[in-house]
């Protein structure tokens, strides 16, 4: 039986994000060596996956939108759009380099490149782009402004704006009119005010943490792949709320917006695990057996149809 750790908020550590990378007296650093933590290699399967399997080479990011399931390929560089609802045959629309992220943008998803560019792919392979130097990986939209995370470059811009002092913002979360970063290596988050010159508290987000999504309740969801936990923190002050145990190495995750749920991949598993999190702590919905090196999951809020996608090239699984 799965224990919901309780969380005692009182004596929570809160630093300035300014702190020094590999400086000892950082709170939030958790080992001398700073090393983000990255998906466990999955085992070969020993269960059949669930749903159909659709062939294609290794991905890096899955999202829907505009009525298409977009994945990032690795070779070539490119993204492919296949239909929703059936899944038919795709449009493949070549990138620069191979994207880290796919952020939906209204109709449209946004390749992110680290390479140094953002490539905006519409639902008809038309695309457009713009230069991001500082290797771009994330984006997120607050109040109506655009806020890119620039990992090598060590800052998040937002228009001609620059938030400095972030060792490494690898992921941007939008949760409500509030902003949160994640930054691996420190397997911590930040608040992160668009208009501030650098972010504010920062809390530990367990021994590895590799992603975060935000829920309607304004909420934000991490996972802690090293630690094997769900966390989630509400913002404004930025507060952890709960600590949920879940083995199998979570990494990849999206949220169900209609449906309430946080759907997770466990690659040290070969599944993803749904928790319904519409009340004071997640509940298992539904857990299937995946592609192997199941990276990436998306899901299309009209159907509920869920996308796995393989980081090893086994195919995107279509549950649903």
């Amino acid at each position: 039986m799965r224990r919901l750790a309780a969380v005692v908020l009182t004596g929570a550590v809160v630093v300035s994000g300014c702190a020094t990378e590999e400086s000892p007296s950082d709170p939030l650093q958790v080992a001398a060596r700073l090393e983000p933590a990255r998906p466990a290699v999955s085992p070969e399967q020993s269960a059949a996956p669930e749903g159909r399997i659709v062939p294609l080479g290794r991905a890096t990011a899955v999202a829907v939108a505009g009525g298409r399931v977009a994945v990032a390929l690795t070779d070539p560089p490119s993204v492919a759009l296949y239909p929703v609802d059936p899944v038919g045959d795709p449009v493949v629309v070549s990138l620069p380099g191979p994207a880290e992220r796919l952020v939906a943008a209204g109709d449209a998803v946004e390749a992110v490149v680290p390479a140094g560019v953002v490539v905006t792919v519409r639902p008809d392979g038309t695309t457009s782009q713009r230069a991001v130097d500082g290797g771009p990986v994330d984006i997120a939209r607050v109040d109506g402004r655009t806020l890119v995370a620039q990992r090598d470059a060590r800052q998040v811009s937002v228009g001609d704006h620059v938030v400095r002092g972030i060792s490494s913002p690898d992921r941007l979360v939008a949760a409500g009119g509030a902003a949160v970063v994640l930054d691996r290596p420190r397997s911590a988050v930040f608040d992160l005010d668009p208009t501030a010159d650098g972010p504010g508290a920062g809390l530990r987000a367990g021994e590895g943490a590799t992603n975060a999504v935000a829920d309607r309740f304004g909420r934000v969801w991490v996972v802690d792949t090293r630690g094997g936990e769900l966390m989630a923190f509400s913002t404004g002050p930025l507060i952890m709320r709960l600590r949920y145990p879940l083995q199998g190495a979570p990494y990849g995750m999206v949220y169900d917006e209609t449906r309430d749920l946080v759907w997770i991949t466990l690659t040290e598993r070969n599944e993803v695990v749904a928790f319904d999190v519409a009340g004071a702590e997640p509940v298992e919905r539904h857990r299937f057996a995946t592609v192997r090196q199941p990276d990436s999951v998306a899901v299309d809020p009209a159907s509920g149809r869920v996308f796995v996608a393989s980081g090893d090239g086994r195919g995107m699984q279509v549950i649903g």
